[in-house]
């Protein structure tokens, strides 16, 4: 597993872990995590680019991320594991369509890249980004935050193991704090 090293967001002098991607992947693989459906997302960006490039992973683009919870759901009926990989502004796609896997009992991790939290630039973020964690638990799923690198490692470790453990929805949320706050003068220079 990749070891965990600190830098330093120059704009925000906050410390984060830059290697969460390659450590999250290194675990999925050994729980074998096969099927990873996605949302095009920033902060998720490397650990994309990671299942993307093993050829024992199979990732799917999702239209909308309610879509990755039916995928998920076959995926297990076909006998493989999978994650969905998505921002924190999708969570309120997916609220409906949640209780097919906890009506049916089936594991679904999901890893949540948060927005509208911790430095966050834009206001239309902000709203879901306040209510992720209260409308997944609503619906029944079971949440965990990261805050830093080396929590995301942890958190996603206990999420997967209750997940497949005991079929059920399980959720790390990733705190904006890990990923670096963005702001318009960044994506500008972009």
């Amino acid at each position: 597993m990749s070891s965990l090293s600190s830098k330093i967001n120059p704009d925000t002098n906050v410390a984060f872990a830059a290697d969460w991607p390659d450590a999250v992947h290194d675990l999925l693989l050994k729980m074998q995590v096969r099927q990873v459906g996605v949302v095009p997302d920033a902060g998720h960006a490397r650990l994309i680019k990671l299942f993307e490039a093993d050829k024992q992973s199979k990732v799917v683009r999702l239209t909308t991320e309610e879509e990755g919870v039916a995928l998920l759901t076959g995926a297990w009926l076909g006998g493989e594991r999978g994650v969905l990989l998505m921002q924190s502004s999708g969570v309120g796609n997916c609220i409906n369509m949640l209780s097919l896997p906890i009506v049916c009992h089936v594991p679904m991790l999901m890893l949540v890249t948060m927005r509208g939290d911790w430095g966050e630039f834009n206001p239309w973020q902000v709203p879901m980004g306040q209510a992720t964690k209260a409308a997944l638990e609503a619906i029944g799923v079971i949440v965990w935050r990261a805050d830093s690198g080396a929590e995301v490692i942890e958190k996603v470790t206990g999420a997967a193991k209750i997940a497949f453990n005991s079929s059920r929805p399980t959720a790390v949320l990733i705190g904006q704090n890990v990923l670096g706050a963005k702001d318009f003068k960044e994506l500008a220079k972009k």
